[in-house]
């Protein structure tokens, strides 16, 4: 009766797992790619190169299989459906189109960098992750997925610049007004040549040690240029919490994101890093950078400390 019991146990186990499994013929038919399944992992990844543009790096052209290939992988969640998890490989013009494309279809952004030096176009990486259903998930992989190709579409050659037809350089002398700016993000600016530049720190623990401002825990902003033609770049430094409403926020105010990444290990709480360019206006610029302040709680930090 034992044995009966057992076997009854062990084939109710097989279906309930059955059932359980990924549609991965629905992530094939979502994502127009046919992708490869690992048993032993429970994991299903769709992949492609990326052909469509010739890559140079220190002079010698870069075969896709060496690095170039832009893949999502999906596996059963613990509280979903599913889980995402992927690597994008993007040019410098795809980037920010493909990160909100992400942030807007449900996708979380955990990283921007590089793998290479000397490349010609320079290549990103932007790594994904997300939890919900196969549709959801592989429809938002998708959507990422055609942002880059529209972008190629129109231009098989990737952008060089920010700058767009008939925008004006930036003038050889910088000239920001500090005032406007300072009541903008309510704090006094460090003014140098013409340029205005704002820190703040956040507290955290590294080693046992409390870790602030000046031993390189802070978001900060400077802006060079005229106050009608100026650009502003910096780091925000956010808890893993608030770096998905932070990137939102500035890519909204149309603020570049150009690397996410850590500069730290065993600090408590983690911090994530985000570097950022924008061009306009000083004061649109700066009421951008606000924007981000209040989302991340950094013109009140409440980083918790153990």
């Amino acid at each position: 009766m034992k044995t009966i019991f057992v076997a009854i146990a062990i084939s109710l186990a097989t279906v309930a797992n059955g059932s359980a499994a990924l549609d991965t013929a629905k992530i094939d038919q979502i994502t127009g790619l046919k992708g490869k399944l690992n048993e032993k992992e429970g994991v299903y990844r769709v992949t492609f190169p990326r052909d469509d543009v010739k890559v140079v790096v220190d002079g010698w052209t870069m075969p896709p299989f060496m690095g170039l290939g832009t893949w999502a992988a999906f596996t059963k969640g613990a509280r979903t459906e599913a889980m995402v998890m992927g690597d994008t490989v993007l040019f410098e013009d795809e980037v920010n189109a493909a990160m909100t494309t992400a942030l807007d279809n449900g996708l979380n952004v955990t990283a921007l960098h590089n793998h290479f030096f000397f490349d010609q176009p320079k290549v990103f990486f932007m790594h994904i992750e997300g939890e919900g259903t196969v549709e959801k998930l592989a429809s938002a992989v998708k959507k990422v997925y055609d942002t880059t190709k529209a972008i190629r579409g129109a231009n098989a050659k990737p952008a060089e610049s920010f700058s767009f037809a008939g925008q004006p350089s930036l003038p050889e002398k910088n000239s920001i007004t500090a005032a406007p700016l300072n009541e903008i993000l309510g704090a006094q600016g460090e003014a140098k040549d013409g340029m205005v530049k704002f820190t703040i720190g956040r507290p955290a623990k590294m080693h046992g040690v409390n870790i602030d401002k000046d031993m390189g825990v802070n978001t900060w902003a400077a802006f060079a240029g005229s106050d009608d033609n100026a650009v502003v770049d910096g780091d925000f430094a956010v808890t893993e919490d608030e770096l998905q409403p932070v990137l939102r926020s500035l890519l909204k105010d149309k603020i570049n994101i150009v690397a996410i990444h850590q500069h730290m290990t065993y600090e408590q709480p983690r911090i994530m890093f985000f570097h950022y360019w924008g061009r306009g206006q000083a004061k649109d610029l700066a009421n951008a950078i606000k924007g981000g302040f209040l989302v991340g709680g950094l013109l009140k930090v409440t980083s918790p400390l153990p």
